[in-house]
């Protein structure tokens, strides 16, 4: 049952919008409206612009060791809570709730790393050139933030953009998305729960467009942080340079996978077919373009068809799913057209290829195999269920074909040979490589991409610098 209730944090105060109006909310495994979604008028973004105005000339003044107090009092609520928080998240997003309850507990010991992280915020001491000078380098936190968060990691998103902002002593307004809200809800009850002041920490829903463009207007936030697609993040960055507020963009992806002769094939499987259809394919790192050498490929091909067939599909809750539905209808919609492209130009559907009977927005675990470059899936990123399977010749072939397109967050490639796997993981155009593996986002490991899959990390040193602003200051005695 769905229990959590929906409302926005607004200077400390849980409510509903002041116009009353509400969105529905539809659980993916069955169609059905499940709660509603109170909207943010204008009036409501002021308000929480004004909050968190208020709350970081306060906040920003507190100490590092007072912000890790509640930093870890909130991580503790967030573990202790994670049973339930986590199928609010299955029913709304549809994950599994073995994936879910790991969400979970990465935003706990997200958490926990930027509340000691904020302990480690150095500064320095220049040796001047001249006498009597003294040169002092401080880290001082940006000011209120806004972080925009996506659906798919619904916990982890929200989280890391407000424990880094807090961390640094910054005040925060997030906007989740409106298809996972109650996540974004038991979350921020967490922090707010453990202490986090009045205003620091505020949280709103409603249609996207014109809520980013009142915030990112107004010259309160100095800064913007977003996991998003690459329109979404173009739009805001032009928005937020009126103004110019820093920005991290955490962006598409479309990662490429080359499977080496020398890889051992049963584990690369292995791993390959659980982390693709995680989440049913709908994350940013998922694997999708897969360049397999000719001499392994036939038996590549056959080893992944035989393992996705053994996916189990079903609703998150039952004991037992590995993949759940797509969020949308229209993300079917999109799996439909991407398949039938690939077909007409070239690939066979070597598994799966539609949707499934019953309620819900089920898409069959899908393999094609043969894929032209110019099929469109091999263009945009799917988000979705489709493992995109192809052959190559050489190791400059395979480069040139995983650069080809703009996005550059994450890439694997798996080989038992340690030379292959610097060379090539230096010249991947990404911004995490996975060598024999696919776990490239841990709290303490910087997480973005480059081109047109971004700028700027969260997690690590990075995650927190990006709250920050450098100044120096030169006193002569």
């Amino acid at each position: 049952m769905y229990a959590e209730k929906l409302e926005l944090l607004i200077d400390g105060v849980w409510m509903q919008g002041s116009a009353g109006a509400t969105s529905p909310l539809v659980n993916p495994a069955d169609g059905t409206e499940i709660a509603r979604v109170p909207r943010a008028e204008k009036e409501d973004l002021d308000n929480a612009l004004s909050a968190a105005d208020r709350a970081f000339r306060l906040w920003k003044t507190t100490t590092a060791a007072y912000r890790w107090e509640i930093l870890s009092r909130a991580a503790d609520l967030i573990e202790t809570r994670k049973a339930e928080i986590a199928q609010t998240l299955t029913i709304e997003n549809g994950k599994s709730l073995v994936e879910a309850a790991g969400e979970i507990q990465f935003c706990a010991d997200a958490t926990r790393w930027y509340a000691e992280e904020a302990k480690r915020a150095y500064g320095r001491i220049i040796p001047a050139r001249a006498s009597g000078v003294r040169q002092l380098v401080l880290k001082e936190p940006v000011g209120p933030a806004l972080g925009f968060a996506a659906w798919n990691f619904p916990a982890g998103n929200v989280t890391l953009k407000i424990a880094a902002a807090l961390a640094a002593g910054c005040s925060i307004i997030v906007k989740p998305s409106d298809e996972t809200p109650g996540t974004a809800v038991a979350i921020g009850r967490c922090f707010q729960d453990a202490g986090v002041p009045a205003g620091a920490l505020n949280i709103v829903f409603g249609p996207s467009a014109p809520i980013s463009e009142h915030l990112i207007a107004s010259p309160i936030p100095k800064k913007v942080s977003l996991t998003g697609s690459t329109p979404v993040g173009k739009l805001l960055q032009r928005l937020a340079s009126e103004t110019l507020k820093r920005c991290t963009m955490e962006l598409g992806g479309h990662a490429p996978v080359i499977v080496f002769e020398d890889a051992d094939l049963d584990k690369a499987l292995d791993t390959l077919v659980t982390s693709k259809f995680r989440n049913a394919g709908q994350v940013c790192t998922s694997p999708t373009r897969f360049y397999i050498h000719e001499n392994i490929y036939e038996r590549f091909v056959e080893g992944f068809v035989e393992r996705s067939r053994r996916v189990v599909v079903g609703n998150g809750l039952d004991a037992g799913t590995q993949m759940g539905p797509l969020i949308t209808q229209r993300r079917l919609d999109l799996m439909d057209g991407y398949v039938q492209d690939a077909v007409k130009k070239g690939a066979s559907v070597a598994l799966g290829g539609e949707r499934l009977e019953g309620k819900g927005f089920f898409y069959a675990p899908t393999v094609l195999r043969d894929v032209s470059d110019d099929a469109q899936v091999m263009k945009e990123e799917p988000f979705g269920p489709l493992a995109l399977l192809a052959s190559f010749k050489s190791l400059e072939e395979v480069v040139a074909r995983a650069n080809s397109l703009p996005l550059g967050l994450a890439a694997y490639l798996f080989t038992t040979n340690l030379g292959t796997a610097a060379d090539v993981g230096e010249v991947l155009e990404a911004g995490v490589v996975g060598v024999n593996h696919t776990s490239v986002h841990e709290a303490e490991t910087p997480f973005g991409g480059v081109n047109e899959s971004g700028y700027g990390a969260e997690s690590g040193m990075e995650g927190l610098d990006a709250y920050m602003r450098t100044k120096m200051i030169s006193e002569k005695r």
